[in-house]
C-alpha cells in the first residue's frame, strides 16, 4: 500500500510480509537529536549476533553459512532447490535463528541435504565459519542434524505441561541441566525478606561443568563481551550529546551496568531512567523481556530507539493523568488495588530504529521496567509506536478479511468505523496502565507463577483494558467518539481469540506464545461463561461471531479480570496453570481447519515484521556529522547481509 508517495510494503515471503515504518516528523528534530538517535541507533543494532545467539546454540553458525552461499555460490540460480535454500535464509534472517519467531518450531527445509553439502563444497572455505583446523565435511556433520533432523531441538521455547521445560527447549540459556535442577538453583539464590529484589537470572547463561553449577554474566569483560563493547562505544557517545544531565545520567548508569554485569546496577539504571521525562530522544536497550525462557528469567537482548510524537501523546498523557482513578475503579479485590498509583508516564513514540528481539518483528507498545517492586515504588514508562501502527493499518486497507471473517454489513460498518481509535485506545489502556495497575501481597514471590506467569500478566493488561473500554469515562475525556464505539473492539478481540489468530498457526498444532494464548484465555473463558451472550453461528460452511449483549461482555471481562489479578497478586500457580491449560492451548481442529482454508483464499501472510530505515550521517568538510539522512530504499537482502558484516561481532 502507498500513501503520499511512501511503499509500507515490501516483499513476501513464507508467512512473512515485509513493511517499512516512516519517521514521520524526524527532519524536525535538532541536529543535536538526530545525532544522539544516531549513535543510539548504533548501539542498537550492535546487539543483533547476543539476539541470535541466545535463540539457539547454533543459530549463528548456520546464518553465517548460509549467508556464505547466498554471496558465493557458482550453480544454478533458477532452481527449485536453490530458492527453497534463499527461502530458508530470509526466515533465518527475520527470526534470528532457524525457529519461528512467534510459534518457536524449527523451520523445515525444503531443499536437500545433498543441495546444501555441494553448495558448500563448491565455495572457498574462507568464507565459511569455520573453526581452526575444522574441515567443510566436518561443519556439515555439526550443522545438519540441527537443520534436517526434525527430531533434534525441535523447538525454541516449549511450555508444554508435564514436560521438562528446559531440555526441551532449545533456546540458550542453559547448558546441561534439567528444569528441577534450575529452580533449584535460584530457589537457593533468592532472598524471600528482600523488599527490592534483583532480577535473578536475568543476563547470564547458566550452566553445570564438572558438576558444578555456575553463571556465566552476559557483559563487557564476560558473555557476549566483544558485541557488548561495540554497544557501550556508541552509547559512550551518545551519553556526550545527551539532551540534558539526567539523559547522560542514565546512560552512564546502563554503560556501568553493561561493563560489572551487576543487577544491582540495573535496577537504579530503571530507576533514573523512569525520572527522564524531558527529552524528545529516548531508548530501550539491553536484555528486557523473558519471553524467550521457558521459564521466564533469562532477558532477551533487544534495542528500540524512539523520539515523541507529540500531537498523539496527548492522548496516553490524558490517560496517565486518570491513572488513580482507573485504578480506584477496577473491578478487583480492593486489596490488590494501589493505594497510590506512582510514576505512570505514557508516550506516543515514532521508533527510529528497531534492533535485538524488536526487529525484524516488533511491538506496537511497551511498558517497563519490569520488577514489580519498581513498578510499585517508582511507576512505569509506556510507549505506544504510532509509526508502527500507522504501517499496520496502511498495509492491511482492502485485503478481504473483514469481509471473509464477519459476515453482517452492519458489525462490518462498525469495524471500519471505529476499529482503528479502539485498536491504539486498547494498546494504550494495556501499556500505559495495565502492566502496571494491581499490586502483590506482601510476601508473594514474583515467580510464583513460573512458566505461566507471561499469559497471566499479558491477559491481566488486555483485561484492564478491555474492561475500561466500555466505560462512560472514555467518551467523557474524549478518548472515544461515542458510547457504543468500544463494541468494535470487544467484537474483533473475541474474534481474532477464538478464530482469526489460528491463521497463525500450523494445523496440528497447539497455541505455544504468550500472547496468543492470554486471547485464546479470554475469549474461550468467556465463550463458555456467556450464557449465550457470546455465540458461532455457521451457515454456508463457514463459522461466524454474535455477540448479543455488550454490555453483559463487559461484565464477564470485569469478573475475569478480578480473577486473574487475584492469581497474580496471590501466586496461585495451581489456579494459573488450570486457566491456561483449559482455555488458551488446546485448539479444535475442525474450526483450525476451516480457518485456515479461508485465511489463505486471502493470500494474505499472517505475519509482519520490518526493514529498518538506513540512517545515513552527513559530514563537512572537517568530517564532522552535521546532518543524519534517512534512506528508506534499502532492500531487505543488502540490510540484512550489511547488519551481518558491519555488526557481526560474535
Amino acid at each position: 500500500m502507498k500513501t503520499g508517495g511512501f511503499d509500507y510494503a515490501d516483499e513476501c515471503f513464507a508467512d512473512i510480509q515485509l513493511l517499512r515504518y516512516r519517521l514521520n516528523g524526524f527532519e524536525n528534530l535538532s541536529s543535536q537529536q538526530k545525532l544522539l538517535a544516531y549513535y543510539l541507533s548504533q548501539a542498537t543494532l550492535c546487539g543483533r549476533d547476543i539476539t541470535t545467539d541466545q535463540f539457539g546454540k547454533y543459530n549463528l553458525r548456520i546464518r553465517k553459512t548460509c549467508e556464505a552461499v547466498y554471496q558465493h555460490f557458482q550453480g544454478i540460480r533458477d532452481d527449485n532447490e536453490y530458492r527453497a535454500f534463499v527461502n530458508y535464509l530470509k526466515r533465518v534472517w527475520f527470526s534470528n535463528g532457524i525457529y519461528h519467531h512467534y510459534g518457536c518450531e524449527k523451520f523445515v527445509p525444503q531443499f536437500s541435504e545433498s543441495f546444501l553439502r555441494n553448495a558448500l563444497s563448491s565455495i572457498p572455505s574462507s568464507t565459511l565459519p569455520l573453526e581452526e583446523n575444522e574441515t567443510v565435511d566436518e561443519l556439515c556433520n555439526e550443522l545438519f542434524p540441527v537443520i534436517f533432523n526434525p527430531e533434534v531441538l525441535p523447538k525454541r521455547v516449549n511450555k508444554a505441561d508435564g514436560e521438562d521445560l528446559i531440555l526441551t527447549s532449545a533456546c540458550n540459556f542453559y547448558q546441561g541441566l534439567t528444569q528441577s535442577e534450575v529452580e533449584a538453583y535460584y530457589a537457593a539464590q533468592i532472598d524471600s525478606e528482600d523488599k527490592q529484589p534483583i532480577s535473578y537470572g536475568l543476563n547470564s547463561t547458566l550452566v553445570k561443568e564438572d558438576g558444578i553449577v555456575k553463571e556465566l554474566t552476559w557483559k563487557e569483560d564476560g558473555l557476549y563481551g566483544s558485541a557488548i563493547q561495540h554497544i557501550l562505544y556508541w552509547l559512550d557517545k551518545a551519553a556526550d550529546v545527551a539532551e540534558n544531565e539526567q539523559q547522560k545520567k542514565v546512560i552512564s548508569l546502563l554503560c556501568n551496568y553493561y561493563r560489572t554485569g551487576d543487577l544491582r546496577l540495573f535496577d537504579q539504571y530503571s530507576i533514573e531512567w523512569l525520572k527522564e521525562l524531558d527529552g524528545k530522544i529516548d531508548f530501550i536497550n539491553g536484555f528486557i523481556e523473558v519471553y524467550g525462557d521457558p521459564l521466564g528469567m533469562k532477558g532477551s537482548w533487544e534495542g528500540l530507539v524512539e523520539y515523541k510524537d507529540i500531537e498523539a501523546t496527548k492522548r496516553t498523557q490524558l490517560i496517565s493523568d486518570h491513572a488513580q482513578w482507573f485504578e480506584d475503579h477496577s473491578p478487583i479485590d480492593p486489596r490488590f488495588r494501589k493505594p497510590v498509583v506512582k510514576g505512570v508516564t505514557a508516550n506516543v513514540i515514532c521508533a527510529a530504529m528497531l534492533g535485538g528481539d524488536e526487529y525484524p518483528s516488533t511491538a506496537i507498545g511497551i511498558n517497563l521496567p519490569n520488577a514489580d517492586w519498581i513498578r510499585a515504588e517508582y511507576g512505569s514508562k509506556s510507549i505506544t509506536i504510532s509509526n508502527i501502527t500507522e504501517a499496520y493499518n496502511q498495509a492491511a486497507k482492502g485485503n478481504g478479511f473483514k469481509e471473509e471473517f464477519v459476515d453482517e454489513e452492519r458489525t462490518r460498518r462498525m469495524i471500519e468505523k471505529y476499529a482503528d481509535v479502539c485498536d491504539n485506545l486498547h494498546t494504550d489502556l494495556h501499556e500505559c496502565l495495565g502492566h502496571g495497575s494491581g499490586q502483590l501481597l506482601p510476601g508473594t514471590d514474583p515467580n510464583a507463577l513460573k512458566s505461566y506467569g507471561n499469559t497471566i500478566e499479558e491477559a491481566r493488561a488486555d483485561l484492564f483494558g478491555l474492561y475500561y473500554m466500555a466505560d462512560p469515562k472514555m467518551v467523557e475525556l474524549g478518548l472515544l467518539p461515542d458510547a457504543n464505539a468500544y463494541q468494535a473492539h470487544y467484537y474483533t478481540y473475541i474474534l481474532n481469540g477464538l478464530m482469526t489468530q489460528l491463521t497463525r498457526i500450523n494445523l496440528g498444532n497447539q497455541i505455544e506464545e504468550a500472547h496468543m494464548r492470554n486471547r485464546a484465555l479470554i475469549a474461550h473463558w468467556v465463550y463458555e461463561h456467556s450464557r449465550g451472550i457470546v455465540s458461532l453461528v455457521k451457515h454456508n460452511g463457514k463459522t461466524y461471531l454474535r455477540i448479543h449483549d455488550y454490555r453483559s461482555l463487559r461484565t464477564l471481562f470485569a469478573e475475569l479480570l478480578a480473577e486473574i489479578q487475584r492469581i497474580k497478586s496471590e501466586g496461585d500457580y495451581v489456579k494459573a496453570r488450570e486457566l491456561v491449560e483449559k482455555y488458551a492451548v488446546k485448539i479444535d481442529r475442525e474450526l483450525h481447519e476451516e480457518i485456515l482454508q479461508r485465511y489463505k483464499k486471502l493470500n494474505i501472510a499472517p505475519y509482519k515484521g520490518f526493514i529498518n530505515p538506513w540512517l545515513k550521517p552527513v559530514f563537512n568538510k572537517n568530517q564532522e556529522i552535521v546532518d543524519i539522512d534517512v534512506d528508506y530504499t534499502e532492500s531487505y537482502e543488502h540490510q540484512m547481509l550489511r547488519y551481518s558484516k558491519e555488526f557481526g561481532f560474535l
